[in-house]
């Protein structure tokens, strides 16, 4: 590949970036460059561009390519046939067409110049005439770079090379413009800061601040996928505080802003809501393989039913009795407003209303029986909550830290021990509904149920039963309920 020559862009500036950007271009040209020629041997243009520049140029470019066109998509899809491997139209009606070649996926999207109404909830796709005209109306001066293909001209009419390299977020036009637009790109601004660890630029953050009130009109599914990037980011800290400080998060996640109110009971943290901070920081630490959002989320979320619980007793000393229940309710609420699928809603909210089981442990009162109960309650969760329990242990107190961190080794321990006995990841009845109904001469119903329930609560109180220690505590039962004489 040729060197990338700069348009508007001082050549001397791009050695560092040239550098990242030339080594990651280097892997995707073949196909880049072939498709760029098929494009202009058509009488159109072809850029790579947004975020596909940004992170080239950042040395981190993947296989998900963006480029922008002057060609419409019917032509743009006559130009793909008998080359893509792959074509799709799912996103035809806002201009773009997306295709499969050699391992990557390249989405090609009409030159656009977006118009909004300033009440509609999405844009109105209009389609644009020139490069310039598409790179001027997009969210960040650093998603409005592009090179040109076959060529690889590259345009940077906003100065974005400049704050790609200062780590700052700005707009191509001025803030109170482009949030008017699409109020969700005040969203976004938090979202990149949280995945690139960059900062507002301080006209933004005014513009933020003033317009919060502006992302009411997005659709919360929009709201809801920008909010999970934001919390898988590499510092998902820096965007939570961006949403709270800016008054964002109070028109989406106001059980957030609300924890800044309260006063941990323990006196040692500013508020509840730096603990939070703080366990949310842990609990990326426990991470393995990527960002768990089930994790983030149950520990963004695991305090947020302090402020309805709070008292304060005679000695001054502050309690948030059954805070993980209601917790836990305003968890589920709330991420059903913003539109999350079921099954995670669920894990989310039983890791809020599991998180405090373990605290009373290290005073020795927990029996095999609830230790089995615990495991039974987290199920498949169980990883998840050992690792939200540590992060939730923020005292800086370093005894009681070691202490508490010695009580779950030793849980964990004791864990593993009897799951060495006993299956606990399967804790069922040591009879099934076809022997419960055999036994009992019944057929299946309410009764089958009941005496289901009554010997889980037997293996989870006393462990493994025998078949036929199993069968004579099923039969006492049905006698003592009256089934049986």
């Amino acid at each position: 590949m040729s060197e990338v020559s700069a348009h508007h862009a001082d050549r001397r500036e791009l050695t560092a970036a040239q550098r990242n950007a030339v080594a990651e271009l280097l892997r995707v040209s073949p196909v880049a460059d072939e498709l760029g020629r098929r494009f202009v041997r058509a009488g159109h243009e072809l850029h790579l561009v947004g975020g596909s520049v940004r992170d080239a140029l950042l040395g981190r470019l993947g296989d998900d390519l963006d480029f922008c066109t002057d060609a419409h998509p019917d032509e743009t899809l006559r130009i793909l046939k008998g080359w893509a491997e792959s074509i799709w139209e799912t996103g035809r009606e806002f201009g773009t067409i997306g295709a499969q070649r050699a391992g990557l996926r390249l989405e090609i999207t009409t030159f656009r110049a977006e118009s909004y109404d300033q009440v509609s909830r999405n844009p109105v796709v209009v389609y644009g005439t020139s490069l310039d005209e598409d790179l001027k109306r997009r969210d960040f001066t650093i998603n409005a770079m592009a090179v040109s293909l076959p060529e690889h001209r590259f345009t940077d009419p906003h100065g974005g090379l400049d704050d790609l390299s200062a780590k700052v977020i700005r707009t191509p036009s001025t803030p109170r413009e482009s949030f008017g637009d699409d109020p969700l790109r005040m969203l976004r601004a938090a979202r990149f800061a949280a995945q690139l660890r960059f900062a507002v630029h301080p006209d933004v953050y005014t513009a933020m601040t003033e317009m919060a009130a502006d992302l009411d009109r997005i659709t919360a599914e929009r709201i809801r996928d920008e909010f999970t990037k934001l919390l898988c980011g590499a510092d998902p800290i820096t965007g939570l505080r961006l949403l709270v400080d800016t008054g964002l998060a109070e028109r989406f996640l106001p059980e957030l802003t609300g924890l800044k109110l309260e006063i941990d009971e323990h006196a040692q943290h500013k508020d509840v809501y730096e603990h939070t901070l703080t366990v949310v920081e842990n609990a990326v630490s426990f991470e393995e393989d990527g960002c768990d959002f089930i994790l983030r989320m149950a520990a963004l979320m695991h305090d947020v039913g302090k402020p309805a619980t709070k008292a304060v007793g005679s000695d001054g000393r502050v309690s948030f009795h059954h805070h993980e229940v209601v917790g836990a309710r305003l968890t589920k609420a709330r991420m059903k407003a913003m539109r999350y699928p079921k099954e995670i809603t669920a894990k989310v909210t039983a890791l809020v209303a599991l998180h405090l089981r373990f605290y009373g442990y290290g005073r020795g009162e927990w029996t095999d029986s609830a230790v089995r109960r615990y495991v039974a309650d987290a199920g498949d969760l169980l990883p998840r909550l050992h690792k939200l329990t540590r992060s939730d242990c923020t005292t800086r107190n370093r005894r009681k830290a070691a202490q508490l961190a010695a009580d779950y080794d030793a849980l964990e321990d004791r864990i593993a021990r009897i799951a060495a006995e006993e299956d606990l990841a399967r804790v069922r009845p040591d009879l099934d509904g076809n022997a419960i109904m055999e036994l009992l001469g019944v057929p299946p119903g309410p009764v089958v149920g009941r005496a289901w329930k009554h010997l889980k609560e037997q293996r989870l109180e006393h462990g493994p039963l025998d078949r036929d220690a199993a069968e004579a505590e099923l039969l006492r039962w049905a006698r003592a309920e009256g089934l049986i004489a």
